[in-house]
């Protein structure tokens, strides 16, 4: 397979169906940035060293790529691509509150620091929430299943929850917001 096809010569590129758009059009930007937040995953996942997390990990890096070929379907009724299910959203949450429940009640607002393995996590929160604005806007102007943007909202949620359970896995404190330093 070759890698440049040098069909984006021109700036444009071509959707799962065929329609070819610019390159800076919201469904581009939808997945991209999806697929930026797939790579900054890979680097937590890299650095990570509990087996269980690496494997939850895992499991959202292959969910992306079909949440990204979902956002690159122009007609997701005739072009089949992989199916999110709830099952999906269900681990999120169930693994949200499973960490939760081991870390102590946040009372202030946290600084993304501490650690590169949790400060790194909290690049994937923020990469997250700015792809479900992305798609939020995309969903304005064509139909865009619920659970794709009940999925991305979930996901950043468990990302931060994660990003705390790195903190206290490495005994390292959170650090708290001070509006006066």
């Amino acid at each position: 397979m070759k890698i440049y096809t040098k069909t984006g010569d021109k700036g444009t590129s071509s959707l799962l169906g065929g329609t070819r758009v610019a390159k800076y059009h919201d469904r581009l930007e939808c997945y991209g940035t999806i697929d930026e937040l797939n790579s900054h995953i890979g680097v937590v996942r890299d650095l990570c060293t509990n087996d269980a997390v690496c494997g939850i990990l895992a499991r959202i890096q292959h969910t992306l790529f079909t949440v990204g070929s979902y956002l690159a379907n122009e007609k997701p009724h005739e072009r089949v691509t992989p199916v999110l299910t709830k099952a999906d959203i269900e681990l999120l949450e169930n693994t949200i509150d499973i960490y939760t429940a081991e870390l102590p009640e946040l009372k202030n607002f946290i600084l993304p620091a501490g650690h590169i393995l949790s400060s790194q996590t909290h690049v994937c929160r923020t990469v997250c929430r700015r792809a479900e604005r992305l798609i939020v806007k995309l969903s304005e102007s064509v139909a865009v299943e619920q659970d794709v943007v009940i999925y991305v909202n979930r996901l950043s949620d468990f990302l931060f929850v994660l990003a705390r359970k790195f903190l206290k896995d490495v005994n390292k404190q959170e650090i708290t917001w001070s509006s006066v330093l």
